[in-house]
């Protein structure tokens, strides 16, 4: 596995023909890598020449700077990871390469990034869609695989694609579950043992109510915080905090 440290590294490699004649497919992460980032690896692996992932803790889209600060970091880990997957490159640039002109200039969607999550974290899904049109303009895939657990990023992505007339096609694979139901989430490591034990009653609920009013209410009485449950999409989609941690997830 190639590493490539900055997007002018990346233009040259792409410029000098390293890439011509196979197709490629792009995983973008924030790193602290599961089970979750692994399978939409080996899908762009089994759909592509080669693969290139990409670890990027992109500050623009943290509304609370201590959340940014607490993010997990582990990135000899990750690495590795993506190295036993067969990854061919890992992308790997630095907040001065990423944001050169300090972020003055954004992306901003103006009629469902102010939904569900948009609601809680002002200025959030502004910083999901300009890294993320960022990074699919450097590295030029033909697909770029995104998680359906963040189902509403994943939208706002898609509609970001087809508006700019982007030449990556964007992939949605299935969300990927802890054996007890919780949606594998890199702040899961982030939880408590209680607040790890208390975490799968969200899909539980989210499954088993009748209505999105009820999914809150078996949410509330399970000592989970919810922030919202509504439907949209033809999902039901949640959002709750366990302590300080923020989880999602959507049937």
């Amino acid at each position: 596995m190639r590493t490539i440290k900055s997007p002018a590294a990346w233009l040259a490699l792409r410029r000098g023909g390293a890439l011509r004649g196979k197709t490629l497919g792009f995983v973008p992460t924030m790193g602290a890598l599961h089970e979750g980032h692994l399978s939409l690896i080996r899908r762009a692996k089994k759909e592509n020449g080669l693969v290139v992932a990409s670890i990027f803790v992109n500050p623009a889209q943290f509304d609370d700077k201590a959340d940014l600060r607490r993010y997990p970091r582990t990135l000899a880990t990750d690495a590795a990871k993506l190295e036993s997957e067969g990854t061919d490159f890992l992308f790997l640039p630095d907040r001065r390469g990423m944001y050169p002109d300090g972020y003055r200039y954004r992306v901003s969607e103006n009629a469902e990034s102010g939904l569900l999550c948009g609601a809680f974290r002002p200025g959030h899904f502004d910083g999901v869609l300009t890294v993320v049109l960022k990074l699919l303009n450097i590295i030029g895939a033909d697909r770029a695989y995104f998680g359906e657990k963040d189902y509403q990023q994943y939208m706002l992505i898609k509609g970001m694609a087809k508006a700019f007339f982007l030449g990556t096609r964007i992939i949605p694979c299935p969300v990927v579950r802890e054996t007890d139901g919780l949606a594998m989430s890199s702040r899961n490591a982030l939880l408590s043992g209680r607040e790890r034990r208390l975490a799968p009653e969200f899909h539980r609920a989210l499954r088993a109510a009748g209505t999105a009013a009820e999914a809150k209410r078996r949410l509330a009485a399970a000592g989970l915080r919810p922030e919202y449950v509504e439907e949209r999409w033809g999902r039901r989609l949640g959002a709750v905090r366990l302590g300080k941690i923020r989880l999602i997830d959507n049937i």
